[in-house]
């Protein structure tokens, strides 16, 4: 049956406000669907995953403006025999064969034209991270859950010390700043270590949130209270009745909302694909252990450069997380990343005591590692955000600014365009 207008308390069309329904509860989603409310419009969110699964609820905690330029490039390429898992880095691709489309095109987006208007279409984007953010959180009464400490780097070897500290001064770190780490402020950080350290950065600018959980709940909680309504389903698919997108929901159920908005992460190439769209996402898989007894002081978020993993200490715990996992869907997590970074604990000389809670999560990655961003040319009540990759919690509040803008303007906002998936096109 077609769903009426109260099905799920609200209301829908007659003189209520514009109905708009959000596919997808990650921070993404849940940061569009709150800010689409906060701007007066009647907001469904409809999500299938428990609290805790996705990647919002799984990531470093860190608002990386620094990370302006794409991670399709040629510097990328060339860095991969060094950084791959078998030989002790981060990345992985476990069955090539089957991303190999994926990894075609990830190539052809390294091409230095493409990363170089990719780059500067990411700046402005990373440029409004922070101040979005600050705004979004201001609104909703907790502007705590932001912390704007920035964030360190840190060495352990000369090689790693050289390449890495060579790349951040000589490159684009947009709103970003960064300077050499004092003896102070390294000494801070080694006291808690085994391992001797040679040296760090210390950048500015950026930031982390107090805690992944915390402001998941916090966006979910603000968007009830402004009167917005979340539904726990799976989405089977989309409909296209004449130019139009409905939604399919388990059983015979049907929403037909006046606006909807697909921000379902890695579910989003599905979704598109019924309205015949391409979006060639791929599932990038990350890892991290979480002590909840330690003794790791209250210091910004380090990487570990050497070893391609990051600390953060969260309300909830103390987080180390690393790996570029290129995966195709339903593969079970690999318990050796899990080993690599308690192995990566121990050899730290972290301060933590007990089990950790172990955690696997999908970030979803486009070719050329840009966003999603952007309106469907197939349904004309559709519009998109999704394939944020590392980038999801940063992006998140601004993606939500522009989310609005696409639905409260009819034309297209100039800093969206470069995120359209007319990109992929032939």
């Amino acid at each position: 049956m077609a769903a009426t207008p109260g099905m799920f308390g609200g209301t829908c069309g007659g003189d209520a406000p514009e109905c708009v329904v959000v596919i997808g509860g990650g921070v993404i989603g849940l940061a569009s669907a709150l800010r689409l409310r906060l701007a007066g419009m009647d907001c469904l969110v409809i999500d299938p995953m428990r609290d805790g699964e996705g990647a919002s609820w799984g990531n470093a905690g860190h608002i990386a403006i620094e990370q302006v330029s794409p991670l399709a490039s040629w510097s990328t390429v060339r860095s991969l025999p060094r950084r791959w898992f078998g030989r002790g880095g981060p990345v992985d691709v476990p069955r090539p064969w089957a991303v190999s489309p994926w990894l075609w095109r990830f190539l052809h987006a390294c091409a230095p034209a493409r990363h170089a208007s990719g780059q500067t279409a990411l700046r402005g984007l990373l440029g409004d991270a922070v101040p979005a953010w600050r705004q979004l959180l201001q609104e909703i009464g907790q502007p705590g859950l932001l912390r704007e400490q920035g964030h360190w780097v840190v060495w352990e070897q000369a090689d790693a010390e050289r390449r890495g500290r060579a790349a951040w001064l000589g490159g684009d770190i947009g709103e970003a700043r960064v300077d050499h780490m004092d003896a102070d402020t390294l000494a801070a950080v080694q006291a808690r270590l085994s391992v001797p350290l040679r040296a760090g950065l210390c950048f500015a600018g950026s930031a982390q949130v107090l805690d992944t959980a915390r402001l998941m709940r916090a966006l979910r909680q603000a968007l009830l209270d402004a009167g917005g309504r979340w539904l726990r389903a799976e989405v089977a698919g989309l409909r296209d009745v004449g130019g139009r997108a409905q939604v399919l929901l388990d059983g015979s159920r049907t929403l037909d909302p006046d606006r909807l908005v697909i921000a379902a992460g890695p579910g989003s190439r599905r979704l598109m694909a019924d309205l015949g769209e391409d979006a060639p996402l791929i599932e990038e898989r990350g890892y991290h252990l979480q002590w909840r007894d330690h003794d790791w002081p209250d210091l910004p978020p380090v990487v570990f450069e050497d070893r391609s993993v990051i600390l953060t200490r969260f309300d909830g715990g103390l987080r180390l997380a690393g790996f570029v996992e290129f995966v195709p869907p339903g593969l079970a997590p690999d318990v050796r990343k899990w080993q690599r970074l308690r192995a990566h604990a121990v050899a730290l000389g972290l301060p933590v005591r007990g089990e950790p809670d172990a955690w696997c999560g999908a970030r979803p990655t486009l070719p050329d590692y840009l966003p999603a961003i952007g309106r469907s040319r197939a349904a004309a009540n559709v519009c998109y955000a999704f394939g944020h990759q590392h980038l999801g919690l940063t992006l998140a509040a601004t993606t939500a600014d522009r989310v609005l803008a696409l639905l409260a303007d009819p034309g297209e906002p100039a800093d969206v365009s470069p995120f359209g998936l007319q990109r992929f096109a032939g």
